[in-house]
C-alpha cells in the first residue's frame, strides 16, 4: 500500500511522526512524508528509514484564499503522482486542505489526526477571537467531511468536535494517547543536586503560557532567590509569538534563564527537577511526555491534553490556565514538597510506561487505518 502523511513542518514530521513513519515502512508499505519546508537533514533521516519526503506550498499562519487553493492543488497532484492508497493528515491546515485534496485525488483511505486545538476553536472574549473561531469551525467542518477516520489525542477535543458537529456518525473515531514517547531514548535520569530547577519546554507563543510562567517566576524568586527557572524553546512565526525584544527584556531583568533552542532536550531535562507547561490547551504535550519518561515531576494546567498527564499529587500538580498566581502557587508547592520530587518522578515514569509508549500509540493508528 502507498501511504502519504502530511504535516505542517519538516521538523514535526520527523520529531512527532518519525517512529510512525518507520513503523509503516516496516510493515512493507511505500511511505511519503509531506511538509512545506525543505530540510536536507529530515530528508536524509527519513530516507534512512525507507521513507520518502517532498514539499508543497503551505503557509502555517494566515488565511489567504489564493495560497490555500494553491496548497490544495499541489497536495492533490502529489497524491495522484504517488498513487496514494491512504492519506493521514495532522495539524489544522494539513487536516483541512490535505483532506480536501485527498478526496479530490480519489484516495480511498482518508484519516485525520487532531493534535490539539488550543483555545482557538472554542473562541473566547473579543470579536477577533470569535471570528477566527467561526472561520476555523467552518474549515474543519468542510475538511473532516472528506475523511472516514478521525483520531483524537484527548477526550476534551473529541467532546468539543462532537458538540460543534464537526464529527458525527459518518466518522469512525479512535482515541490515541498523544504522539507517544520513546521509552528507550527517553530513559530515567537521576535528579541533579540542588538548587531546584524548573524547566519549561515550549515554542515561544502566548498560548503555551509563557507570559504566566515569567510572571510566576518573579513571585517564586522573591521567596526562593536560589531557585533556577528556565525556558527552552524556539522563536515562532505565530501571530501570538513572544517577540525577541520581550524575551531579551525578561532575560536581562533576571526573570528567567533563556536556554535557546535545541534538537535534543534530554540533557536539559536531565538537569531539571520539575517540568512546567502552563499551556492553554494541547492535544497531548510531547515535552511533558518526554519529561515523564525521564522521571520528572510535572506541573501543568488543568486543560485539554495536559490534565491527562498528571495524577494529582502522585506525579505532579495541576494549576489553573491563564493564571500566573495559580502557577506560582504550584511552583511553591513543589518547593515545599521537594523531598517528594524523586518519588513523583518515578510515578511519572510508571505512567509513561502504562499509557504513552510510542509503539503502542503507533500500533493503534496502523491497526485503525488497516495498515497492519
Amino acid at each position: 500500500m502507498r501511504i502519504v502523511v502530511v504535516g505542517v513542518l519538516a521538523e514535526s514530521i520527523l520529531t512527532f511522526r518519525g517512529e510512525l513513519l518507520r513503523s509503516m515502512a516496516q510493515h512493507g508499505h511505500d511511505v511519503l512524508a509531506v511538509a512545506p519546508d525543505d530540510d536536507d537533514f529530515v530528508r536524509a533521516t527519513l530516507a534512512g528509514m525507507g521513507v520518502g519526503y517532498t514539499t508543497v506550498p503551505l503557509h502555517r499562519a494566515g488565511m489567504n484564499p489564493w495560497h490555500d487553493i494553491r496548497t490544495v492543488v499541489a497536495l492533490a497532484r502529489t497524491f495522484r503522482a504517488f498513487r496514494a492508497d491512504a492519506v493521514l493528515t495532522y495539524a489544522a491546515k494539513p487536516v483541512v486542505y490535505g483532506s480536501i485534496a485527498a478526496r479530490l485525488a480519489g484516495v480511498r483511505r482518508r484519516a485525520a489526526l487532531i493534535t490539539g486545538v488550543g483555545s482557538a476553536l472554542a473562541g473566547g472574549a473579543g470579536l477577533r477571537r470569535r471570528t477566527l473561531a467561526q472561520i476555523l469551525r467552518v474549515l474543519y467542518l468542510v475538511g473532516l467531511r472528506q475523511v472516514q477516520l478521525v483520531f483524537f489525542q484527548n477526550p476534551d477535543d473529541e467532546r468539543l468536535f462532537r458538540d460543534l458537529g464537526l464529527v458525527g456518525d459518518r466518522h469512525r473515531v479512535v482515541r490515541v494517547n498523544g504522539s507517544g514517547v520513546d521509552l528507550v531514548k527517553f530513559s530515567p535520569s537521576p535528579l541533579p543536586p540542588p538548587p531546584i530547577r524548573f524547566l519549561m519546554l515550549s515554542r515561544l507563543i502566548r498560548d503555551k503560557g509563557v507570559v504566566e510562567y515569567v510572571e510566576a517566576a518573579r513571585r517564586v524568586r522573591q521567596a526562593f532567590p536560589m531557585v533556577r527557572i528556565q525556558l527552552l524553546g524556539a522563536m515562532d512565526p505565530n501571530p501570538s509569538a513572544i517577540s525577541p525584544a520581550q524575551l531579551e527584556a525578561w532575560r536581562s531583568a533576571g526573570d528567567i534563564e533563556y536556554l535557546g533552542s535545541t534538537s535534543d532536550v534530554r540533557p536539559f531535562l536531565a538537569e531539571a527537577h520539575v517540568c512546567v507547561l502552563p499551556s492553554y490547551g494541547e492535544g497531548m504535550p510531547r515535552s511533558v511526555l518526554e519529561a515523564m519518561a525521564m522521571g520528572r515531576a510535572i506541573l501543568t494546567t488543568d486543560v485539554a491534553g495536559c490534565r491527562e498527564t498528571v495524577q494529582e499529587g502522585q506525579n505532579g500538580y495541576l494549576v489553573q490556565a491563564r493564571s500566573s498566581a495559580s502557577l506560582a502557587d504550584g511552583m511553591l508547592r513543589m518547593l515545599d514538597d521537594q523531598d517528594r520530587l524523586e518519588s513523583m518522578g518515578r510515578a511519572s515514569r510508571a505512567l509513561a510506561e502504562q499509557r504513552f509508549d510510542v509503539h503502542t500509540v503507533n500500533r493503534t493508528i496502523i491497526d485503525a487505518m488497516g495498515l497492519a
